[in-house]
């Protein structure tokens, strides 16, 4: 059985942040990554090439495949910033009616930029997921 390809890695956080030229979306990383730290009390850390992730799970399904993966985390993407969320999505339908313009996904959430959605509420929304599986 082939291993994860997202694993978590030594890679600098700050280099791939300085790699974004757009200063809004940057600006969006960092407050991201401020309410990550504020959550989960840990600092961030790459997954992959382009995913910064907080935290650590080990999971198993039933087919007995298991990894590892983050708890929370997210990537600035082209089309949207990309949080990926631990614990699935609809424990979180309260918040994601009231967090303002965003898309969802299996277990992911699509902002394209924070000024479309309540920062209170994000966090909020970032908070229950943490907490859902740590």
């Amino acid at each position: 059985m082939a291993g994860n390809k997202t694993t978590a890695n030594a890679a600098s956080v700050s280099a791939f942040l300085a790699k974004i030229r757009d200063p809004a979306l940057r600006r969006d990383c960092d407050t991201i990554i401020a309410m990550l730290k504020s959550v989960s009390g840990l600092p961030p850390v790459m997954w992959g090439s382009a995913i910064i992730g907080f935290g650590s799970r080990h999971y198993v399904y039933e087919s007995g495949r298991e990894g590892d993966t983050m708890i929370v985390g997210f990537s600035p993407r082209k089309q949207a910033l990309t949080l990926y969320l631990a614990g699935g999505l609809a424990p979180l339908a309260k918040e994601l009616a009231a967090l303002g313009k965003h898309t969802t996904g299996k277990g992911c959430l699509y902002i394209k930029s924070l000024d479309d959605v309540d920062t209170g509420v994000l966090k909020k929304i970032l908070t229950k997921s943490y907490n859902s599986v740590r």
